[in-house]
C-alpha cells in the first residue's frame, strides 16, 4: 500500500508543470487580498456588484504602468487578488488604500508582501 502511494506521487510530480528556483536573488512583490466589504451584495456575482467597474478602472491604471504582474477575482465569489511590482510594502499600501472601491467600502483590502521564490521554467 505504501509503494502505491510512492508510485502515485512520483507519477503526479512527473506528470506536474516543472518548477525551478528563481534565478537569481528571487524577486518580492506585493499581493493584494480583496474581500467582501460591508457595501458587498452576496445575492449577486462579482461581476454584478455595483461600483466595481471603478475597481476595475482603477486597477487597469496600474496594469498599464506594469505594475500589476497578475491579478483578478477569485471564481468563489469571495473576493480577488493582485500581484503588484512596486518598490516597497508602502507603495502597495498606498495603491490598495486609494481604490475606491475600498474607500467606499464595496471591497477590503489586505496587502502581504510575497517571495516569488519558484516560478515556471
Amino acid at each position: 500500500m505504501q509503494r502505491r502511494a510512492v508510485l502515485a506521487l512520483a507519477a503526479a510530480a512527473a506528470a506536474a508543470p516543472s518548477l525551478a528556483p528563481a534565478q537569481g536573488p528571487p524577486p518580492t512583490y506585493f499581493v493584494l487580498i480583496h474581500s467582501p466589504g460591508p457595501l458587498w451584495d452576496h445575492a449577486k456575482g462579482f461581476r454584478d456588484q455595483p461600483g466595481l467597474n471603478q475597481h476595475l478602472g482603477y486597477m487597469s491604471g496600474y496594469a498599464d504602468k506594469g505594475r500589476i504582474v497578475m491579478g483578478g477575482p477569485f471564481l468563489d465569489n469571495s473576493g480577488g487578488m493582485m500581484i503588484f511590482d512596486v518598490p516597497s510594502l508602502e507603495d502597495a499600501r498606498a495603491i490598495a488604500e486609494a481604490d475606491p472601491t475600498v474607500i467606499s467600502g464595496l471591497l477590503t483590502v489586505t496587502v502581504k508582501p510575497w517571495l516569488a521564490a519558484l516560478t515556471r521554467k
